[in-house]
């Protein structure tokens, strides 16, 4: 009698601990966007979380789980079974099998694209087939183990809607198929009119120099709306400049961080509160241990608007004596051209681990 009552209970215990295991496992392959959506959001997707954006200026941040319940009740009921139930239509059923128009393919639940027309292959295989994603971030991997064999399952990054599976026997230059179902996708041809949550965000542009653009960077990219932040130069006399050559102070360049963001999600005054935290804008021609003119405080505008803005919102520091009697040396110019810096210094202390002077305003 004890014997029978502890194998089963020992089986369950390690079917539990395999189960863990493989939860555990399944975002191996997604990309780190993907990824640090998931372990901000939860797998209820209900907690409140940093929007995420990819490369391609989409906001993927994953939908609530009551959000995605309300758009699947919109689904037909074969729409429905697949993508909220990992379902698979029959081989060669699908609507969308031999669609050769040009164009992109949607998520049918949130609108996501997810797919292009410039990357369908014929596979034969009976499912619509891709050899890449409309942009990486835009599809989760999970690892399958249902029907007694490791497969890799491949939902939208946004409702988490099921698409298919992901197999290596595809054509260069991925060597990857993406095998589709017809009902999880919804075609948008190219010309016709895009859906609004099939669009990419409407961004807007702004320019700050602060001293040392590794911080600037580093803070504007941990901004809620901040879609990227890059450093470069501007504002100087000279086309396509080298650091070094910034660094002889004959160039006139200021070293410049780049900012593109979401308005509906963060305002530009928003940002920037957060620049004159960021940095002291008291100091002429330096930051902290940094001497220079490259290192100059500067607002570079990209309208009127933006000129108004920035303008009205030092003068309002002045009148309070936001700092002292210290006067405030910010230039206010109109933005000239941005030069990216180069590679190494793009993500600086991500990648060095170096801490900056800068004080990160978002506390």
């Amino acid at each position: 009698m004890l014997t029978k009552t502890v194998i089963p209970l020992t089986a369950f215990l390690l079917l539990c601990a395999a189960g863990v295991y493989l939860a555990l496992q399944s975002r191996a392959d997604e990309p780190d966007q993907v990824k640090a959506a998931h372990s901000a959001a939860g797998d209820k997707r209900a907690t409140p979380m940093k929007p995420v954006y990819s490369k391609s200026h989409y906001d993927i941040t994953p939908l609530p789980k009551q959000r995605v319940e309300e758009l699947a009740k919109k689904l037909d009921p074969e729409a429905y079974r697949i993508t909220q139930r990992a379902g698979t239509e029959p081989a060669f059923c699908g609507t969308l099998l031999d669609n050769k128009k040009e164009g992109f393919y949607a998520c049918v639940v949130c609108g996501l694209p997810l797919f292009s027309s410039d990357h369908k292959f014929k596979s034969g295989t009976g499912w619509p087939s891709f050899y890449r994603e409309f942009d990486p971030a835009h599809v989760s991997r999970h690892r399958d183990v249902s029907l007694g064999m490791v497969r890799t399952e491949i939902n939208c990054a946004r409702c988490g809607a099921h698409l298919g599976h992901v197999f290596d026997d595809g054509p260069a230059p991925t060597h990857e198929r993406h095998c589709l179902n017809s009902a999880s996708l919804k075609f948008v041809e190219k010309g016709k009119e895009i859906p609004m949550e099939s669009r990419p965000v409407q961004t807007e542009t702004a320019y700050f120099a602060g001293g040392c653009f590794w911080g600037i960077e580093h803070y504007f990219q941990q901004g809620a709306g901040v879609i990227d932040a890059e450093s470069g130069y501007m504002q100087g006399k000279t086309k396509n400049p080298t650091y070094k050559e910034v660094c002889t102070n004959t160039t006139g360049h200021a070293e410049t961080v780049k900012v593109v963001f979401d308005p509906k999600r963060i305002s530009y005054r928003q940002l920037l509160e957060a620049f004159f935290k960021m940095h002291d804008p008291t100091q002429l021609n330096y930051q902290g241990p940094d001497h220079g003119t490259q290192y100059r405080s500067g607002i570079w505008t990209t309208s009127d608007e933006q000129k108004k803005e920035a303008t009205a919102f030092v003068e309002a520091l002045k009148e309070k004596k936001a700092f002292g009697d210290r006067p405030i040396v910010t230039q206010i110019e109109k933005a000239e051209t941005f030069y990216p810096a180069e590679d190494y210094h793009q993500d600086y202390v991500d990648k060095t681990g170096r801490a900056c002077h800068i004080a990160n305003p978002w506390k």
